[in-house]
């Protein structure tokens, strides 16, 4: 494969937000879909619920947007969400033009309707989450993939790890736009140079910074900490929705413990069998998810535990294999059998509800370098994400960056030949143990200082450990080849310290945000904007 390549169009991330641009813009342009690994290897395709959506007739745009408001603790931005909501039905649309195989309603014979089921999730006030069975984002990954590999103007390539964007600003040039990115083969062990008109980061969100997190590996914030080091704004990224209840088990990577399970009776215990849900909440097991985790981790701190257990076994046996299933299986593959013992829980760092500022069409603050999908802040989601309205806000996104791609298309140029990376002055690591180390150490403390439940103190120290970690991220990168692990450490402790400078400048209790020190919310809702230092820098 060629040291040097150019696209039309490149695009950072292989989810649905990526997938759905490039499908909108292959019959016009040349375009490149790099995945860090595996192309499955996003969040999108682990997505179990579905897409909100208004496309029942007793449903309305208005009362989509009321919920979404509502569910947003006062700072999603209504413009945004109404633009989003109001795009759903046509995305849909799309989906299923592309084949997406979105489960039907069904006559009592057992036969499909022509209908879609429609499920309800918490926040929602109508029925209006389209799914694929259980496994929605699985359906929609593979079927836009699918499309993706057919096309002749689309390429695909794994085993690419992004490294940085090369911007004009970077290169000395006048002004700040981005001409591509340097990415890492993994096969090769080289550097590539990729040159495009224009750029897309699609690299999901941030989880990986926390100890706990139902996201697969590849969620470490690099579109976030490449944007910022470009020059771009990121906003709220104090905001990180977070499962009560991941399966805790040093095999068991990513498995989450279904709500369901305590909306049949399941309970939550402490190691000796005492229940504590009922001190925290009239509701107990069935409070909303941000109670039942805090509730959750000031069990865990207070007592110094590795984890609680969710306990469903006083129900009968067969009532449990034939409702759950899958985490009836799961579990057993553990040694852990649900149906006589309680299963051990974490809390897990599930969702990222800020990001990289984009417009409308997802254009950020450097011309022709996009962000979509969890990557990006729109102002949709506010304090607190409502339930499917990240796959909504994926395939939207997608749609509208490629439009504005496309108008702009006949004004922009490929740009001239770039600067090769240069690897003249690293050598190869023998100390990789310190990778492996800082890795653990930053993902503890902002489990412990920066989590469901802060305060000004814990702040102040994961911020100094922060910044000796950066310190010695930053030597170890400048004098030894990068490797995915280099790479995603040093954006993780950069993302890490984006999430504490936010979490520091807010002082109140907002949604995903919660810190005993200004338990209160504030009469104003204000996003929290950082400014990146000059690009250049």
């Amino acid at each position: 494969m060629a040291r040097q390549q150019q696209f039309d169009v490149l695009v950072i991330g292989s989810g649905a937000a990526g997938l759905t641009l490039a499908l909108h813009l292959a019959e016009r342009m040349r375009v490149g879909v790099l995945s860090k690994g595996q192309l499955s290897e996003g969040s999108t395709f682990w997505a179990q619920g579905g897409v909100a959506a208004v496309l029942d007739d007793s449903d309305t745009v208005d009362a989509h947007v009321q919920d979404t408001l509502i569910a947003g603790a006062g700072l999603c931005h209504e413009d945004a969400v109404r633009q989003i909501v109001g795009d759903s039905r046509d995305a849909i649309g799309w989906l299923v033009q592309q084949g997406v195989p979105f489960t039907r309603e069904r006559r009592e014979d057992g036969s499909e309707t022509e209908g879609f089921h429609l499920t309800r999730e918490g926040g929602h006030s109508h029925r209006r989450i389209i799914h694929a069975a259980d496994a929605t984002g699985a359906a929609i990954f593979n079927t836009l993939l699918h499309q993706a590999q057919a096309h002749a103007n689309i390429t695909l390539l794994e085993n690419r790890v992004a490294i940085d964007l090369i911007t004009s600003a970077k290169l000395g040039m006048p002004g700040n736009r981005c001409l591509g990115a340097y990415v890492l083969n993994r096969d090769s062990g080289h550097v590539e140079t990729f040159g495009a008109r224009f750029t897309v980061l699609a690299t999901g969100g941030v989880s990986k910074v926390y100890l706990y997190t139902s996201n697969p590996d590849s969620a470490s914030g690099d579109g976030i900490a490449m944007a910022w080091r470009a020059g771009c704004r990121v906003a709220n990224m104090e905001f990180n929705q977070f499962h009560p209840t991941c399966l805790y088990h040093p095999r068991a990577k990513s498995f989450l413990i279904t709500e369901a399970l305590r909306g049949e009776g399941a309970v939550l215990k402490l190691p000796d069998g005492t229940r504590f849900m009922p001190r925290f909440d009239e509701r107990a097991e069935l409070a909303p998810r941000d109670i039942v985790a805090r509730a959750i981790d000031h069990e865990m701190k207070r007592l110094g535990l590795d984890c609680v257990y969710l306990d469903i076994s006083h129900k009968p046996a067969s009532f449990i294999r034939e409702h759950f299933p899958t985490v009836f299986e799961r579990c057993l593959s553990f040694g852990i059998d649900i149906t006589r013992e309680p299963i051990p829980v974490v809390p897990a760092a599930h969702y990222t509800c800020g990001g990289v500022v984009v417009d409308p069409s997802g254009l950020t603050d450097v011309a022709e370098l996009y962000a979509i999908g969890e990557t990006s802040f729109t102002g949709l989601h506010g304090a607190n994400r409502m339930a499917s309205n990240s796959l909504l806000e994926c395939i939207v996104y997608g749609r509208a960056a490629a439009r504005d791609i496309l108008a702009r298309f006949d004004s922009s140029q490929l740009p001239d030949s770039l600067p090769c990376w240069d690897e003249s002055q690293v050598t190869d690591s023998d100390e990789d143990v310190i990778i492996s180390h800082n890795w653990e150490e930053l993902r503890r403390f902002m489990w412990d200082y920066v989590g469901i439940v802060r305060t000004t103190k814990r702040l102040q120290r994961a911020k100094h450990r922060v910044d000796m970690l950066l310190a010695e991220i930053h030597e170890f990168y400048s004098n030894y080849r990068v490797s995915r692990d280099l790479l995603e450490l040093r954006n993780l402790a950069l993302v890490a310290d984006l999430i504490i400078r936010s979490a520091m400048l807010r002082r109140e209790s907002r949604g995903l945000h919660y810190t005993l020190d200004y338990p209160d919310m504030l009469d104003e809702a204000q996003d929290t904007i950082l400014q990146p230092p000059s690009a250049g820098d």
